[in-house]
């Protein structure tokens, strides 16, 4: 579940071909070589928005392939220009391709947009094959109570509106195999929280995560 994530060097005059980056009304796949400051500077928008808006824990820390949610005054995507100035190092974070078969990682929704699962299952899940192939597939007994079975009851198809999935989030890798689904739910808790554990206290103080 290793990331390689390089670090840019500030270095001034660059000359870059220009480029348009694809987006939607509101939101945008980051691509490899991004940065949030790059995002905010080419959508009309700041950092510190973008940040608010996803909720990112690391504003150093983003993917390829994430979906990024821009603010209702983002603008259309400005061309980048040749000579341009690169932001200080700080503020720069090169993005490394994911590696093959791995699912991105991505912000979840804001909890106010977020309701209930549509379909409940039994606790007594916990001890059919959906349990079994979460635990060989690396999580563990107490982030399947914590968050599984709050999320999704643990059914693996559990879906409401744009949230699917174990871990009910609104990620690519919600709707692949219980492993699949496992492995992006560890990398998820890693990526934002620093830790499983972190995940599952956030979770109990907040009913999402």
């Amino acid at each position: 579940m290793n990331k390689k994530v390089l670090t840019a060097l500030a270095v001034a005059g660059i000359a870059t071909a220009a480029m348009a980056t694809e987006v939607s009304a509101d939101t945008y796949t980051v691509q490899t070589g991004d940065t949030l400051s790059s995002i905010a500077t080419n959508h009309n928008t700041t950092i510190d928005r973008l940040i608010s808006v996803n909720k990112i824990a690391n504003a150093n820390l983003i993917f390829a392939g994430q979906q990024v949610e821009l603010d209702d005054q983002a603008a259309a995507p400005v061309t980048q220009q040749a000579s341009v100035q690169v932001a200080p190092v700080q503020e720069q974070v090169a993005v490394a391709a994911p590696v093959a078969q791995q699912a991105p990682v991505q912000q979840a929704a804001p909890v106010q947009q977020k309701a209930a699962p549509v379909q409940s299952v039994s606790t007594a899940a916990a001890s059919g094959s959906t349990y079994d192939q979460f635990i060989a597939a690396g999580g563990n007994s107490a982030m399947w109570q914590s968050i599984v079975m709050p999320e999704s009851g643990g059914n693996v198809n559990a879906s409401n509106g744009q949230y699917h999935g174990l871990g009910q989030t609104n990620q690519s890798w919600g709707h692949g195999s219980v492993a699949t689904q496992t492995a992006g739910m560890l990398n998820y808790a890693n990526s934002r929280y620093g830790s499983v554990d972190n995940a599952i206290s956030f979770r109990a103080a907040n009913g999402w995560w």
